[in-house]
């Protein structure tokens, strides 16, 4: 339960640089973020699905089923940009 606790208020934290990483990886296409070229190649780098191929219900399914992982990454994401300042 404490480690739980820990891990959001970690994610709360983080919580600007978070939403700064997604900005600026959604760029140009906010509203359709699975057509951007930068997070189709995340996708196709972790996952292995072809960038070409990847479409909005198979980019939230990847979401949903490795949200732990993807919380990691945007905690540590966060932390980079907290130790530059």
């Amino acid at each position: 339960m404490i480690a739980a606790l820990r891990r959001v208020l970690h994610l709360v934290r983080c919580a600007p640089a978070i939403a700064g990483f997604l900005w600026k990886a959604t760029r140009g296409y906010r509203l359709r973020p699975w057509r951007s070229p930068y997070l189709r190649w995340r996708v196709e780098t972790f996952s292995g699905q072809h960038a070409e191929t990847v479409t909005a219900a198979g980019m939230w399914h990847l979401l949903w089923a490795e949200k732990r992982q993807f919380l990691r990454f945007l905690a540590w994401i966060g932390d980079l940009k907290q130790k530059r300042r």
